[in-house]
């Protein structure tokens, strides 16, 4: 997967370069192999550290939480220890239990991951007072740059280019909303402790300030434990540029270029690009050298991102530091021939950067795609359950699969929805995209929602395309982005072929079982006496219900009738690695997709998109099926546990008057009443697990006055 040799890092005085290897002798900083690794994470970067310290030779132990066993991270580490039960709190984010499991497996380091404890200061001080390697930075440049306000002060000291606002001590409601009236609305409120979208609102005007203070509170209290706020100006169609940088314990600082991540839904990445598009090579080296000395002011040793907001006219201010590795690093790896983890357990041993910054080279273009269980369609609400169906393009040198989850695993509602990211190179960006948009095509998954099919129609978005991108690109082209989509007649027609193939092969395999293989009752023995030659499928795909006729023609083919339309019909399907390759022809129209068939639904992908089909359930059944519980009130658009409950029985509400907040993947959602009505019964309280479409609250309906 990576381009990159390397050896054991047991081996002392490993030296990539003679120009930077004769530092370690000048250093003071002890070389200390590690042989054994403890990867304090889950999922998909647990995987992605466990094959870098594979490859290097270094042994790896995992841990993993109660619905975390059997996972893909646990089986694929050498060892692997259970650390507690769902809640992140009394598992992975147990420093205690971690550290203990360090020393009942000898391992000598901790890898961090991201998330977690990978930015928690107090986790590396006992690190480090307990001799135990912490694969990332000095505590010291954790505390400075996890404080929003004070890594301000401090860039802005060391001559980085940092936006004005308030990060005062005064947290009181009043003077953060004079504060933000002084800035001037819009105005960003951020938790001072916050990353990844958590924590961070936007108030477009003075009305909307208290309520997106009071959520930005609440989330920051659940996500990190503090609720200490900031408030900054808020740049319009900013772009979300950042630099990956790299230091030593020997005083080495390198960047490796800059990523592009302004494509962003919730204030989360959701595809990332590197190098930016439209940047010319000087604002490139400045963003460069103004990474660098972030990275120096504050001592920093191991992988860091400093990031960035880019105005229209590309000057670039300092927005804040990830201190750790970030999700997006494999784009970073590609376009310079690199394998960063690699680096970090090399640099945590006390060794130099492999590289100068001048031996550093940027070659083509990288995109990164994130696949999440999400529902685009419904404010991207995220999603949880089983990967009934899973099939990926082909890993190669210039594709890449960072995933933690195979098929049958389940996506769990207490940790990240992301599923697995996709990272592709190309010799230009052209080139890159052109690929980017084939993989996803090739990247097909029933059991859940997933945003594969928004992926696809943003990467060959036009402006997109030209580069044109900035934080605003959802909103600004929502209505290209999420177009209507109506199945067409061809689309009926493959589903009815794709039927009558499945159920020939069923009888083929029937038949086989019977040793009787020319038996003239298997399915799709035509001619035969009495069998019908023509019949009828119904099937409905996005409310559109069709009735397909279809004719039996012999040798393979069919006439069908769609509505007034009549198709001449023929194909194959073939099952190959768990897949079935559908080949149909229509009017001489030859096309090619993959067919999934679960029960009653067919889920059906084509090189522009996936499709659902269903046969309609029988009347009988629908009768006996129908659904019964509470009608009116709050309904759990996710799985999630009950954060907060805003009403009480006999209380009266309003149209949008909040009734419960929901934690679902790590993000808070607060769900209002819908019309006016009275409170009967709250079905859930704080703390309760609900799984999706339950009942919350069940409400009185009223007419609003």
């Amino acid at each position: 997967m990576f381009r990159v040799p390397s050896r054991p890092l047991a081996i002392r005085g490993w030296q990539v370069l003679r120009s930077v290897g004769h530092r370690l002798q000048h250093s003071s900083v002890p070389h200390r192999p590690i042989s054994k690794l403890l990867i304090a994470n889950r999922g998909e970067i647990a995987c992605r550290v466990v094959r870098t310290a594979r490859k290097m030779g270094v042994r790896t132990v995992a841990v993993y939480s109660d619905p975390d066993k059997g996972s893909m991270h646990v089986d694929m580490a050498d060892e692997a220890y259970h650390i507690g039960p769902a809640a992140s709190q009394e598992s992975y984010l147990r420093g205690d239990k971690i550290l203990d499991i360090v020393k009942r497996s000898g391992a000598q380091a901790i890898h961090p991951g991201y998330g977690f404890l990978s930015e928690n200061v107090e986790f590396a001080e006992r690190c480090s007072k307990e001799g135990v390697i912490f694969v990332g930075p000095p505590a010291q440049a954790i505390r400075d740059m996890g404080i929003k306000s004070t890594s301000k002060i401090i860039m802005s000291e060391a001559g980085v280019p940092v936006i004005g606002g308030y990060h005062g001590e005064d947290q009181s409601d009043a003077r953060l909303r004079q504060e933000a009236d002084k800035i001037g609305f819009p105005v960003m409120i951020k938790a001072v402790r916050g990353g990844g979208g958590k924590g961070m609102r936007i108030a477009m005007k003075p009305e909307e300030f208290e309520e997106q203070l009071e959520s930005a509170r609440r989330e920051a209290t659940k996500s990190f434990g503090d609720d200490v706020m900031l408030i900054e100006k808020f740049v319009e169609r900013p772009r979300h540029v950042e630099v990956q940088v790299f230091g030593d314990h020997h005083g080495n600082y390198v960047y490796l270029f800059e990523r592009d991540c302004s494509v962003q839904r919730r204030h989360q990445k959701i595809i990332e690009e590197a190098p930016a598009p439209g940047i010319s090579w000087e604002v490139r080296k400045s963003l460069g050298e103004a990474a660098v000395r972030a990275a120096k002011a504050v001592g920093y040793v191991g992988a860091g991102t400093v990031e960035f907001i880019l105005d229209a006219s590309h000057k670039f201010y300092f927005m804040e530091m990830n201190t750790r590795l970030q999700v997006e690093h494999p784009i970073s790896e590609m376009i310079t021939n690199t394998d960063l983890v690699e680096w970090q357990l090399r640099v945590a041993a006390g060794e130099p950067l492999p590289l100068t910054q001048e031996q550093i080279q940027l070659s083509g273009h990288s995109f990164e795609a994130r696949i999440y269980a999400e529902d685009p369609n419904s404010g991207f609400l995220p999603g949880a359950g089983p990967l009934d169906h899973l099939s990926t393009p082909q890993a190669s040198k210039h594709v890449r699969i960072e995933t933690g989850v195979r098929e049958g695993d389940e996506v769990s509602v207490h940790y990240d929805p992301m599923i697995a990211k996709l990272v592709v190179w190309g010799h230009d960006r052209s080139s890159a995209l052109n690929l980017l948009t084939t993989c996803l095509g090739d990247y097909n998954i029933v059991g859940l929602n997933t945003n594969v099919d928004f992926l696809m129609s943003l990467a060959t978005h036009p402006s997109f395309v030209a580069g044109d991108v900035s934080t605003d690109f959802i909103p600004d082209h929502y209505n290209e982005l999420f177009p209507e989509r109506t199945p067409s007649q061809q689309l009926f027609c493959q589903s009815a072929l794709a039927l009558i193939l499945e159920e020939e092969q069923e009888g083929i395999r029937a038949a086989a079982a019977t040793q009787d293989p020319t038996s003239p009752f298997r399915p799709g023995a035509v001619p035969r006496i009495n069998h019908t030659l023509s019949r009828t499928f119904s099937i409905t795909s996005g409310g559109v219900e069709e009735n397909i006729q279809v004719a039996y023609m012999g040798s393979g083919k069919y006439k069908m009738s769609v509505g007034s339309s009549i198709f001449e019909v023929s194909g194959s399907m073939l099952q190959d690695n768990n897949v079935c390759h559908l080949n149909c022809v229509i009017d001489g129209n030859v096309s090619r997709s993959r067919i999934v068939i679960q029960g009653r639904d067919m889920y059906v992908f084509t090189p522009t998109g996936g499709w659902k089909l269903s046969v309609p359930t029988p009347k009988f059944e629908k009768e006996m099926s129908s659904a019964t519980g509470a009608t009116g009130g709050a309904i759990a658009p996710m799985p999630g546990v009950i954060e907060k409950v805003f009403v009480t029985p006999g209380q009266t509400v309003a149209a949008g008057d909040p009734l419960v907040v929901m934690i679902a993947m790590k993000m808070e959602y607060v769900i209002k009443a819908a019309g006016p009505g009275v409170v009967e019964k709250v079905l859930f309280g704080q703390g309760d697990n609900v799984a999706k479409n339950t009942p919350l609250i069940k409400m009185k309906e009223t007419e609003a006055e």
